[in-house]
């Protein structure tokens, strides 16, 4: 698909879901994992299985000197609608002649909606990358700005970042994409595998992870 298919968009939601069983494992005894999110997000250093296996391979293919940087992975229902909730209400306050699918559809550009969310399965990571001694590289936005905070430079192939980022871009890309994983092109550093919006944009049949109640 060449167009940019928001997580509100119906054919998402139609996917079909065939649970693996799969469990949801600590990513700290192998990957980098970053500790801002230690306080708002229970068990945000959790990824399913597959998953997790997957970005160790990737992150071998990085070039020599860097790696991955960790943010979040699995994030609980509850934390999942506060999230689009509050940023759907600021969409409200700015935009008042729009709809409420207008809403929804904008907010779905950053949060996804509760009853399809990547994170929520366990399925989705959001990530970077850092140095040998762990300093962030910049990727043309800070992690998780908005559409409105970054000028819309968080959207992956924007093209208002400079060369230097544009090409680390690519090679987050790179890595990630060898092992299977999908972008969401809203978001440069959102990643997943297996979930409803990884079954669409990768044409498989079903989504292998459900969401996980917490």
């Amino acid at each position: 698909m060449s167009e940019i298919v928001l997580m509100a968009d119906a054919r998402v939601a139609g996917v079909p879901v065939r649970e693996c069983g799969e469990p949801l494992v600590d990513a700290r005894e192998f990957l980098l994992v970053d500790r801002r999110l230690q306080d708002d997000s229970d068990g945000y250093f959790s990824l399913r299985q597959g998953v997790l296996e997957r970005l160790r391979r990737a992150e071998a293919a990085l070039p020599t000197g860097m790696r991955f940087l960790v943010v979040e992975g699995y994030r609980p229902l509850a934390l999942q609608r506060r999230y689009f909730d509050e940023y759907a209400r600021g969409l409200r306050v700015e935009h008042g002649d729009w709809t409420e699918e207008q809403v929804r559809s904008a907010a779905s550009r950053f949060v996804s909606p509760v009853e399809i969310a990547p994170h929520s399965a366990g399925a989705a990571v959001d990530l970077t990358l850092v140095d040998g001694e762990g300093n962030e590289l910049d990727l043309g936005t800070p992690m998780n700005a908005s559409p409105e905070e970054s000028g819309g430079r968080c959207y992956t192939a924007s093209g208002g970042i400079s060369a230097g980022a544009r090409e680390l871009r690519g090679v987050l890309g790179g890595a990630l994409e060898s092992v299977g994983l999908v972008n969401y092109p809203t978001e440069w550093w959102h990643w997943s595998f297996g979930d409803r919006y990884w079954a669409l944009i990768s044409g498989a049949d079903s989504a292998c992870y459900a969401l996980i109640e917490g």
